[in-house]
């Protein structure tokens, strides 16, 4: 509540898993597969292991560094044998924690990203963890996040004043007209809006983003951020946007049109994340329009291609360390490719062409489950 977690969780999650058991084994027709998602439902795998029950089991991992760790007395509510809680069970440091639970005992595990899958396998990336996951790398795999193009495409998009593809462009520049009103920034002049619609915390990159803000605003340009997150960066861009009142927009509170009109009316999407394990802002830029300046980081390297002009390939552009230096460098690329009109249209409907469906990854989801289940082409409940 208010961003902090309750004080009762491992009860209330350890209840949620075994909820999510009992359901199970009484679903008809019979359930063969569990695929669970991060630290909340993880002890899943734990008990279906611990029971013996006939289920084939999948923890996918978004944020590892969200373990659902508790006090070692909270083991107590699981009513597992002792000898899950050891240094080869659901113990880590004297601790309860879910995620390694699920890591432990599911019969796979699957990350969003290969770079991701890679990260949490090092020190820097897997918040501990990484000891675990490489003694079970074997059954670790990555299976890249898809987009729902039902909702964010905007050929189709009815939450935006006008619609718009790579072949007719023209309702993008309506889309850019109407966020500055709504904003209330300056029409004029004619340089790149730039936009983010993310959480406002460290990971993503706001102790690098925000020491450049001055200097950026100060240029002919113009920027939205939309999402909320540590209270110390929300005053420092409500600071900010009302120094630049004119140039600069921030809204704390999520709104589902706003988010999507973002979208829509921004020219430069920056993401500066320090951890970014999938990167589905960026497949939402690419849709839209709006030219990722990006931290490399995580999926982003799958999503994001920097652009190279003397190969006129890529249309992103990425810087590859975490700090304000290195992505000013980045940005400032992309401002000077903004002002190459033809060049910029080209490198637009190149990144609109990318196509990051739920299709494609649906089929490795579905292989994954054939092999679990012994039966290729057979549907897992």
């Amino acid at each position: 509540e208010h961003g902090k977690p309750y004080e009762d969780n491992a009860a209330r999650f350890i209840f949620f898993c075994k909820a999510i058991v009992e359901l199970a084994r009484r679903l008809t027709p019979q359930v063969e597969i569990l695929h669970v998602h991060d630290w909340a439902p993880a002890l899943v795998p734990v008990f279906v292991h611990a029971h013996g029950l006939p289920f084939s089991t999948v923890l996918t991992i978004h944020h590892v560094a969200d373990q659902g760790s508790f006090w070692g007395l909270d083991f107590q509510l699981t009513n597992l044998p002792e000898r899950f809680f050891t240094l080869h069970g659901i113990e880590f440091f004297g601790r309860l924690n879910f995620l390694k639970g699920g890591i432990l005992y599911a019969d796979r595990t699957t990350t969003v990203s290969e770079h991701y899958r890679r990260e949490i396998l090092t020190p820097a990336g897997a918040c501990g963890l990484d000891g675990v996951l490489r003694e079970n790398a074997h059954r670790l795999s990555a299976i890249l996040d898809g987009v729902d193009y039902t909702r964010w495409n905007p050929a189709s998009d009815r939450l935006l004043p006008a619609r718009y593809d790579a072949k007719r462009l023209r309702g993008k520049q309506v889309c850019r007209e109407a966020l500055l009103q709504q904003m209330n920034l300056a029409l004029e002049p004619r340089g790149p809006v730039f936009g983010m619609v993310t959480r406002v915390i460290q990971e993503k990159g706001f102790e690098i983003l925000v020491p450049l803000l001055d200097r950026l605003l100060w240029d002919d340009i113009r920027l939205i951020i939309l999402g909320e997150g540590d209270p110390a960066f929300e005053t420092a861009l409500a600071v900010t946007a009302r120094k630049f009142p004119t140039k600069f927009a921030y809204q704390k509170d999520y709104d589902e049109k706003v988010a999507h009109l973002i979208q829509a009316g921004t020219d430069i999407s920056l993401i500066p994340s320090r951890f970014e394990p999938a990167g589905l802002g960026a497949m939402y830029n690419l849709k839209y329009g709006a030219l990722p300046v990006a931290r490399v980081t995580g999926g982003i390297q799958e999503i994001i291609e920097d652009y190279d002009p003397s190969t006129d390939s890529g249309y992103g552009f990425l810087c590859y360390e975490y700090s304000s230096d290195a992505f000013w460098d980045a940005m400032k690329r992309a401002r000077q490719i903004f002002c190459d009109r033809t060049l910029w249209t080209k490198l637009m409907k190149r990144a609109m062409a990318r196509n990051f469906s739920w299709d494609v990854s649906a089929q490795h989801y579905e292989a994954l489950y054939s092999e679990l289940i012994g039966a290729p082409g057979k549907a897992a409940a």
